[in-house]
């Protein structure tokens, strides 16, 4: 137990002067490592003072270099100032010399202006006093003159102005006469030329239309089906398509009447299904008219789309282009409509090509000028007014616009397209075989509107023109006055619209007039 305790007590003191020895070891090593820093540590800086020495030497240099630059630099831009100073002061020099030699021709011309001036002072001196002298002769010589003529200066002035002003005058009217004279051949013969050259170059068909289609059958069997039993079947067709249906003895064939050329239409190509297919009654019936219906429908946009292409028109409102596919289906005095719209843009594109005008805007003008003639419900509005209407409505030009309007003279013109297209309108219509009705009744319908404004007191004369569209009467100033006229003028229409019977409508126009009236023998 002793040993042990000894053995554990050396080994406690064994341990302690163990540790005891390494912490002398760590001071001393410590200290050394002091020591050794302190070197280090003087070394460095002594390194550090070295470079820094180095780095300043090189910075002092850097900046003599930099100095003695822009020293350099300076003294450059000193030199150059001094150059322009020096060339300054030079210019200045020769500004200078060149003054004084200005100032010194300017001296000499003024010399000369003085003595030029003194010379002309002294002509004007010598032509004052000639000219003293003429007056003197000049007024002698008048008085001499007035002395011999026995007239004063003054009254013979007046008597030679007054014969050279009524010579020059009659001159003047001779030669406004002539030249008036030719440029009136002159026009009329340009005109005529124009018109024939036109009418010329224009293929024309003859009028072929009517109001009745006859539908041919192949036996007279076939009618009874389409009367059917106590007529129904005959009935719903007439009801269905608005066009009477004439059965009457003719072999193997049926009339179809009616003013309305596209009702007309439909009920030929719907009879013409109906024979074929063999079922004939009213509900085939009006399912046969409503599926032609719109077939025809379908075939006038075609039909204006077509025409407009073939004209070579652009631009038309798809309204336009199916009321121009509905003139097919319509008539005018038996001329079918289509024809003599596309007839009329033709001779529009060829005249207005003469006369210097847009060919292309008359060739629209001329198509659509009949537009109001196919209206989609009735109305009072005369067509070349509500054509007019419906090209505003839908964007046309206002020079298209204005001819569509005046081919009738209801509107005043405005634009040289509009005498084209009423001229073009004339020559359509009036040429032989474009329109065909009865010349008689014609004739007396024009009698009977004469006839009427004959009946009122004052006038005179009575003409109907336009094709009996318009009326012109003529009355006498002395019996009717202004006020008198504009009554007078409203009566005949009232009486023309109460007794006649006339398709649009008659424009009344009552003119008067005073005339003076001389003749030189």
């Amino acid at each position: 137990m002793e040993e042990n305790l000894l053995a554990l007590i050396v080994g406690v003191v064994a341990l302690i002067i163990g540790f005891l020895i390494a912490k002398l070891l760590e001071r001393n090593n410590a200290s050394q490592v002091v020591k050794n820093a302190k070197k280090n540590a003087q070394s460095i800086i002594k390194e550090a003072k070295i470079e820094a020495e180095a780095t300043r030497k090189d910075k002092i240099l850097q900046a003599k270099e930099k100095f003695i630059e822009l020293k350099s630099e300076h003294e450059k831009v000193i030199l150059n100032r001094d150059k322009k100073i020096s060339e300054a002061e030079k210019r200045t020099r020769d500004k200078e010399s060149q003054v004084s030699s200005e100032l010194s021709r300017n001296k000499k011309l003024n010399q000369s202006l003085e003595d030029k001036v003194k010379d002309y002072n002294n002509r004007i001196a010598y032509l004052e006093k000639k000219q003293s002298e003429i007056d003197k002769i000049h007024k002698s010589k008048v008085q001499q003159l007035e002395v011999i003529s026995g007239l004063s200066a003054d009254v013979a002035k007046e008597q030679l102005v007054e014969s050279l002003k009524a010579q020059a005058k009659t001159d003047a009217m001779a030669h406004i006469q002539t030249a008036m004279e030719e440029a009136k051949m002159t026009a009329e013969q340009e005109a005529r030329k124009i018109v024939i050259n036109t009418i010329q170059r224009i293929g024309t068909e003859e009028a072929v239309e009517n109001c009745v289609s006859v539908f041919n059958l192949e036996s007279d069997d076939v009618k009874g089906r389409i009367i059917g039993r106590e007529g129904r079947n005959i009935r719903a067709i007439e009801a269905a398509t608005g066009v009477e249906i004439i059965v009457d003895d003719t072999p193997d064939a049926i009339i179809l009447s009616c003013f309305d050329s596209v009702r007309r239409e439909i009920a030929r190509l719907s009879l013409h299904k109906l024979v074929t297919d063999g079922r004939i009654h009213p509900a085939r019936i009006e399912e046969v008219v409503r599926k032609t219906t719109k077939q025809i429908e379908q075939e006038i946009v075609e039909v204006g789309k077509r025409t407009v292409i073939d004209l070579g028109i652009h631009g038309l409102h798809p309204e336009l282009i199916k009321a121009v596919g509905r003139m097919k289906y319509r008539s005018s005095y038996g001329q079918n409509l289509l024809q003599h719209s596309r007839e009329v843009a033709k001779l529009c594109s060829v005249m207005a090509a003469e006369l210097g005008v847009n060919p292309k805007l008359a060739r629209r003008a001329g198509l659509l000028h009949d537009i109001g003639k196919v209206p989609d419900t009735e109305t009072e509005t005369p067509h070349a007014i509500l054509g007019m209407q419906w090209a505003e409505k839908h964007g046309e030009k206002p020079d298209v616009c204005n001819a569509i309007g005046a081919h009738h003279d209801e509107i005043e013109m405005t634009s040289l397209l509009s005498p084209i297209v009423q001229v073009c309108d004339a020559i359509s219509g009036a040429r032989p075989g474009a329109r065909r009705q009865v010349l008689d009744s014609y004739i007396q319908r024009l009698k009977d509107l004469e006839d009427i404004a004959f009946g009122f007191g004052g006038v005179k004369k009575a003409y109907a023109i336009q094709a009996g569209r318009e009326l012109r009467v003529i009355v006498e100033s002395e019996k009717v006055n202004d006020e008198k006229a504009a009554a007078l003028s409203f009566e005949i229409s009232q009486k023309i619209q109460t007794d006649m019977t006339y398709p649009g409508q008659v424009k009344v126009t009552v003119i008067r007039e005073t005339r003076a009236v001389n003749i030189a023998k």
